[in-house]
């Protein structure tokens, strides 16, 4: 299957909180869509490897993707190295997207920018052709490097290269994300208290789409995104 976009995420349940808006609203507009989550997520604090991956399927049916896989690096542990980048490569390779969104180039947690750099070194050197990956059958994949390379933005603040407007899909997004029960706040849960489980985390979520919407204008929420280089752009008229 091609994919328009791939989203890559070190935990289930990132990109949800990042760019769910996103993702729904190109899958509105005809855009095959696909997640590759890195890790299961095994070493949080609240659920577990399991849950996760029904929490995972179920968010994946609210967003209405067209493929979700998980990599099973190791939470917390795995490193910007060879073999996790030929994994990376094999799936670029595989999907051929014309865009690939990735995690923040800073953040809390240290798993996002480490897989925003894994991510950012497989994008250009799945277009190496002597970089050899196979496929699930055996056969030698050709090498492909899509279009462009852009990095949500998470929990820590970091201005926008470009936003787009979510606002008619926030409500689905917050259903995504509430998907991931055992992760955020539930009043009749027994597990501790986290960063993410305290009862204003959801709104801090909200807050900040709101944020970046007033760029835009009053009354609109947004998800930002980083880039790494320059952005050419065909039509100035199409600019506003």
């Amino acid at each position: 299957m091609k994919l328009d976009i791939l989203v890559f995420a070190a935990h289930p349940d990132d990109a949800e909180m990042s760019c769910a808006g996103t993702i729904m609203r190109a899958i509105a507009e005809g855009k095959k869509v696909g997640i590759i989550d890195l890790t299961r997520g095994e070493l949080g604090t609240r659920g577990t490897a399991i849950t996760r991956a029904h929490e995972s399927a179920e968010a994946s049916k609210i967003l209405g993707i067209h493929t979700r896989e998980n990599l099973e690096f190791d939470d917390c542990f795995f490193e910007v190295n060879k073999e996790n980048q030929l994994s990376i490569i094999s799936k670029i390779r595989k999907y051929k997207p014309q865009v690939v969104l990735a995690n923040a180039i800073e953040d809390r947690h240290p798993d996002h920018s480490r897989a925003a750099k894994l991510v950012q070194e497989a994008f250009f050197k799945a277009g190496l052709p002597k970089i050899e990956t196979f496929d699930e059958t055996g056969k030698i994949q050709e090498a492909y490097r899509p279009d462009s390379l852009f990095h949500y933005i998470q929990d820590r603040y970091i201005k926008p290269d470009f936003v787009i407007d979510v606002t008619t899909y926030l409500e689905r997004k917050m259903e995504a994300i509430k998907a991931f029960k055992t992760q955020f706040y539930d009043p009749n849960s027994n597990e501790p208290l986290t960063y993410i489980s305290k009862p204003d985390f959801l709104e801090s979520l909200i807050g900040r789409n709101r944020e970046y919407g007033k760029l835009l204008k009053d009354g609109v929420y947004a998800e930002g995104f980083t880039v790494n280089k320059i952005i050419e752009v065909q039509d100035i008229c199409s600019i506003f």
